[in-house]
């Protein structure tokens, strides 16, 4: 007897280990694939996530295949025994899970006369849902609004004010305590404003260039006609755009705060400063109630969670920004509540879809899973049904992305030294440092490729880093840096002449990022001459 419990959980920790693994591969994929992915135009941004995510999900397959072809099973097999993937963003999710295909009545027709059709009406396809927003609404006498998280201080509010006499369609940062100076702005004591002109390397060659939209401009010195000398990376080929963009000092990260702080003026003049987690409720308009853990304790109470305002910008000494706010708590909370609710739903339905004999149902996760989800882009793996002796196997992996094109979370900057090393903005090193030059996006340390043609017209492939800073040994090898114990921005408090450059790079990088309340070409037009 004991014999087959211990077999069961070598299994059950062998099977670990394999779903982890190729959760793992899938989210390495997904890195290297935005790293070096382009888009035709600032509308496609959305196709190319789309066919990035694609391609990490037939890598979890292969991968998990792969390790798993020694017991029998291959990946077409397991595909059965996985309800669902789930790739969390910047501002929603997408769940990659078999459905039934749809169709209307037109287009089932028109395919039914077409011996080609790759889908038919009813046919069970795997593939990627509908994009889920991290949304929530809230009602009280005179407001009714959706408000949008995602996984920073970035909200979208939507909807109606002034007992609906007032419709709203806002977005913006929320940040505490910015004083706008005119060309600069003072945020937590901190004189902020413009910086120079960015430069980083293309394969042997240094060019200035400027971020907008999530999509890098270079300025090319010798191109003619000069006006139209800027250029983008696209597929690993240089794309040149008509319209010159301003070149000189960079102005984002006083944008940053400059709008931030107009925004706080904005949902004050909305009346959304006094809204309270008891005034969340679901679609039918029934108040949303609480979140429980794995041992059925409850986490988060949105009726009983307090009397505090959600968007307090600042609740005893905290300010809204910081994690340990009271609206990073909520923002957490519902972006756990949004995605349990629908990933329960999607996989109770695959119970019918797929017609197996094993029930699928959503595992409780553990706390500290869910801090990664609320905290970076994410993939959630599924493994459900298979025997592993004495019991079904019900499985689960959580693998989150430090290094991608989504979001800009407070670990995300580097802080570069004028002797070729960069370091972790807590670095004992940058404490008293005198050579500190500017904050870096950790994803400009990544490896990048380019196609660069010879004079005989033949393309070969270059592979650079756009920043050639080396790691510093003690921040990365050897762990020295100093301990935050509670958050970066209290750290910040006690290191000002570290803070001005990580709070300039911090807004600069966030400022510069996609974004879907924005019109792209209304943005990119303000920074063209």
């Amino acid at each position: 007897m004991y014999g087959k419990q211990i077999d069961t959980l070598n299994l059950q920790i062998s099977y670990d280990t394999k779903l982890d693994n190729a959760t793992y591969d899938a989210i390495k994929a997904f890195q290297i694939n935005t790293v070096n992915s382009g888009t035709s135009d600032l509308s496609d941004i959305v196709n190319s996530k789309i066919r990035d995510i694609e391609a990490a999900a037939n890598s979890f397959f292969t991968s998990i295949g792969s390790s798993f072809n020694m017991v029998g099973y291959n990946s077409e097999i397991l595909k059965e025994y996985v309800p669902a993937l789930v790739f969390t963003m910047y501002d929603g999710f997408y769940i990659y899970s078999p459905f039934e295909n749809t169709l209307d009545d037109e287009t089932a027709q028109n395919l039914a006369n077409n011996a080609n059709a790759e889908y038919t009406d009813g046919q069970e396809v795997t593939g990627l849902k509908p994009y889920i927003y991290y949304s929530c609404r809230y009602k009280t006498a005179s407001i009714d609004v959706v408000i949008t998280y995602s996984l920073d201080n970035y909200i979208t509010v939507q909807g109606t004010v002034n007992g609906g006499s007032t419709t709203i369609n806002d977005a913006g940062y929320l940040i505490n305590g910015v004083q706008d100076n005119g060309s600069t702005v003072t945020y937590r004591g901190i004189t902020i404003g413009p910086e120079g002109q960015l430069t980083e390397y293309l394969d042997n060659q240094i060019y200035s260039y400027i971020k907008i939209n999530g999509v890098k401009y270079y300025y090319d010195p010798s191109y003619s006609p000069q006006e139209d000398a800027w250029f983008r990376i696209l597929n690993g080929q240089r794309v040149y755009r008509q319209g010159n963009i301003q070149l000189g000092s960079n102005d984002q990260a006083y944008r940053y705060y400059k709008e931030a702080a107009e925004f706080r003026q904005r949902l004050q003049s909305y009346g959304l400063l006094n809204l309270k987690p008891s005034d969340a409720v679901d679609i039918n308009g029934n108040q949303l109630q609480g979140i429980t853990d794995a041992e059925g304790n409850v986490v988060y109470d949105f009726v009983n969670s307090g009397t505090y305002n959600i968007f307090d910008y600042e609740s005893g000494g905290v300010s809204i920004e910081e994690p340990t706010s009271n609206f990073n708590s909520h923002r957490m909370a519902v972006i756990r509540y949004v995605i349990e609710s629908n990933l329960s739903v999607a996989l109770s339905n695959y119970n019918t879809v797929d017609g197996l004999s094993y029930n699928f149902r959503m595992p409780k996760l553990a706390e500290e899973d869910w801090d990664k989800i609320s905290s970076n882009v994410c993939l959630i793996s599924f493994l459900q049904g298979l025997s592993i002796g004495g019991k079904m196997y019900n499985g689960y992996s959580v693998v989150n992305n430090n290094k991608n094109e989504e979001v800009v979370t407070e670990d995300s900057i580097y802080i570069t030294t004028s002797d070729g090393y960069y370091h972790k903005a807590t670095s004992q090193e940058l404490v008293s440092a005198t050579n500190m030059i500017t904050g870096v996006f950790n994803i400009d340390f990544e490896r990048k490729s380019i196609y660069e043609t010879d004079a005989a017209g033949t393309q070969t492939i270059a592979y650079y880093y756009p920043k050639r800073e080396l790691g510093c040994y003690n921040c990365y090898v050897s762990q020295t840096s100093n301990t935050v114990t509670n958050n970066i921005y209290e750290y910040m408090d006690s290191h000002p002449n570290v803070a001005r450059i990580y709070y300039t790079a911090l807004a600069r990088e966030r400022y510069s990022m996609y974004k879907v309340f924005r019109n792209p070409q209304e943005h990119l037009n303000s920074f063209i001459n």
